[in-house]
């Protein structure tokens, strides 16, 4: 398994600096920066990033979350609430319960999209809806909301402690982002026209069919065949 790190609008330069040097120590070669509110190459980041300012120095710049998920076979969201009553995600996961999905063959040659919210505010409610999975981590009720670096640093020990750490073969054979969005881009057109309610959850739901589906590209191209 491979985890592409997506950290969505940081403001503070330290927390960019604390997040690359987590994800040094524990493997992760991929951060994808959605519209950083912070200069995510400067002083403070690089500073607080340690021996983790290469990860910054090729870090990409992207202007939404679903090019930043583009090739990724799940996307991972994370939220400080746990939301037991009214869920916005049917998929809610402990960290137990993921480290045991992510052990599983299935994802063995994949790349999963973890995604940490923005320091101040974390996910929208639009961008949680465009996660497949959410991982909550329990802490005291009375502040249960930790810094992203520290979520961070949690998340990647529980996954390491099940033998995941980044690392694994990816299937030459298997689709990439760009066959993937040329597949939803045909599908979002084969909906125009047609008495749809909601169009965009229609799409949403589509998008996370695919990456869980882990598809090789001729069943892509011929998918994408039937739709045009």
């Amino acid at each position: 398994m491979r985890i592409r790190l997506v950290v969505v609008g940081p403001k503070y330069q330290m927390n960019v600096g604390y997040v690359a040097r987590v994800s040094a120590n524990f493997g992760i070669e991929n951060i994808v920066f959605v519209k950083p509110r912070a200069d995510i190459h400067g002083k403070k980041a690089v500073m607080f990033s340690k021996h983790g300012h290469m990860l910054l120095e090729n870090a990409r710049v992207v202007g939404s979350l679903d090019e930043a998920l583009g090739g990724c076979r799940l996307a991972v969201g994370t939220t400080g609430i746990w939301r037991s009553g009214k869920r916005l995600n049917e998929h809610e996961y402990t960290l137990e319960e993921a480290g045991r999905l992510f052990a599983g063959a299935g994802y063995r040659n994949s790349t999963i999209g973890l995604i940490l919210g923005r320091d101040d505010k974390g996910l929208s409610r639009e961008e949680l809806e465009q996660c497949d999975i959410l991982l909550h981590i329990p802490a005291d009720r009375k502040y249960p909301v930790l810094n992203i670096s520290h979520a961070l640093a949690i998340i990647l020990y529980s996954l390491s402690m099940k033998g995941e750490r980044g690392y694994g073969r990816v299937d030459a054979d298997k689709a990439g982002g760009a066959e993937l969005k040329v597949l939803r881009d045909a599908f979002s057109r084969s909906l125009k026209g047609k008495k749809v309610r909601n169009r965009r959850a229609v799409n949403n739901i589509f998008g996370k069919m695919l990456r869980r589906a882990e598809l090789n590209k001729s069943e892509v191209h011929a998918m994408i065949t039937a739709f045009k």
